[in-house]
């Protein structure tokens, strides 16, 4: 079984700290390539590092073959390869999609051109599936995360250090989503009976979920988890404050899965009624016929000269969002939020908003995160809530927020447990290990944006 580190690539040779591209351009000028006059197939002796650590032997590109497609592979590391792959089922993946026959034959027929194709289409495929996840973005419903790893550890600098190295399965360990979490249900697969198939599939999807997401979300970070009604505050691996949820019906105003920042709190906000309910609903105009209950429900009504009836709702304890808001900006108007009808908090299915989050003990979040994030002292934070006036309280250091779908993970109190799929996100990625491999998998999804519209009277 493989363990997750939280270390980053320790890259020997210099060589292998540049990007792909430069490494490979470098190549035809800078002792790569033959042009440079050494041999094509002679390996590369990078520089001797500042601190008198001896130089890494670098394995060249093949003549003719980008760098990362296709890298020279002794036997030894192949059938390092090899014995990683048919163990790899601890990780929730298939052995038989990285084409162990093919592998196999190659290492028996000895070093050359077919067993540096199998070895390097074998290795890449495996670096993709721990690093981005198998299944493929088709089957990943309103997920519009995008991964950053591919970047962070492209495919072409891990197989470079692997082989420089000789050391296969320690640098393939250091790939695999370093939350506790995904530890958790590693866990769980080597302890569930191999007659639980339903059991097992649960976990593998699952697992792949995080691979989804950047292998390293950070030291301080909120995450809400949709099916499971909760958001935690999580510092160093460590819940800090969890808070129950209400997140969007199913359908059309399901909430989507993302990636954002947190750049804000705003304390005491407006909202601004959408026109779908202020002239598709006659809200406007119902307003402006009875200003009396316009100001008892404290929306400030405006007409311009062209007609548009504009209607924002004050600050207040009726307010539709509450007292607080987190300003995380992105093209599908999500937000966490604050809501006056707090004792929906208690229902057990909290599927009920129009898409955006709202908070049980919004005002704490709130005025934490203030702290956290270096934007008000605790004294400021406080007096800035209760002053009944919109203030936005940018923060000097910013929060990753993710919205995650798990459908079986660890709980709030830390126990593996299984969630409701509210909006029948399984079934694809459950389908989608049950079919072939995808190779070339999107990085980025093509499903469309629905920006939220959130009626918040309900």
């Amino acid at each position: 079984m493989m363990r997750s580190t939280s270390k980053v690539f320790l890259l020997g040779a210099l060589a292998l700290a540049w990007p792909c591209g430069a490494q490979a351009q470098a190549g035809a000028g800078a002792g790569m390539g033959a042009g440079a006059g050494g041999s094509a197939t002679e390996p590369v002796r990078a520089p001797l590092s500042t601190n008198g650590v001896p130089p890494v032997m670098v394995p060249p590109p093949l003549p003719g073959s980008a760098l990362g497609d296709v890298q020279p592979w002794t036997q030894d590391d192949a059938k390092a390869l090899l014995s990683l792959l048919e163990g790899i089922g601890s990780e929730g993946l298939d052995p038989q999609d990285y084409k162990l026959p093919e592998l196999s034959a190659a290492i028996a027929a000895g070093e050359g051109p077919e067993l540096d194709r199998a070895a390097s289409r074998s290795f890449a495929w495996l670096i993709e599936d721990l690093r981005d996840g198998r299944t493929p973005m088709e089957a990943r419903r309103q997920w519009f995360v995008v991964d950053p790893d591919p970047d962070v550890m492209p495919t072409a600098r891990v197989m470079s250090e692997a082989l420089a190295k000789h050391d296969i399965a320690g640098v393939v360990d250091k790939l695999a989503p370093v939350n506790p979490d995904y530890a958790a249900l590693r866990q769980a697969l080597a302890d569930t009976p191999k007659t639980d198939k339903k059991r097992i599939a649960m976990i593998r999807a699952n697992m792949d979920r995080w691979r989804w997401l950047a292998r390293d979300l950070g030291k301080q970070y909120l995450m809400t988890n949709v099916p499971e009604y909760q958001l935690r505050l999580t510092v160093n691996d460590k819940i800090i404050s969890t808070y129950k949820t209400i997140v969007g019906k199913p359908g059309r105003t399901a909430t989507p899965q993302l990636a954002e920042i947190v750049e804000g709190v705003i304390f005491n906000p407006t909202w601004t009624v959408p026109q779908s309910i202020v002239k598709g609903e006659g809200l406007g105009a119902r307003l402006l016929a009875n200003p009396a209950s316009a100001r008892a429900q404290g929306y400030a009504v405006t007409r311009g000269a062209n007609g548009y009836v504009n209607v924002v709702q004050q600050p207040g304890p009726n307010n539709s969002l509450g007292q607080m808001k987190l300003d995380m900006p992105n093209e599908h108007a999500i937000f966490l939020h604050d809501t006056p009808s707090r004792g929906l908090f208690n229902q057990d299915n909290r599927a009920l908003s129009h898409g955006c989050i709202r908070t049980e003990r919004a005002l704490e979040l709130a005025i934490t995160m203030a702290i956290l994030g270096k934007g008000a002292s605790k004294d400021e934070a406080v007096s800035i809530s209760t002053s009944g006036k919109y203030t936005r309280v940018p923060l000097q250091k910013t929060f990753p927020v993710y919205i995650t779908y798990f459908t079986m993970g660890r709980d709030i109190t830390g126990k593996l447990r299984s969630f409701n799929d509210i909006y029948g996100r399984d079934a694809p990625v459950l389908a989608s290990f049950e079919a072939p491999r995808v190779a070339n998998r999107a990085r980025k999804t093509d499903e469309e944006v629905i920006e939220i519209v959130d009626d918040l009277r309900t």
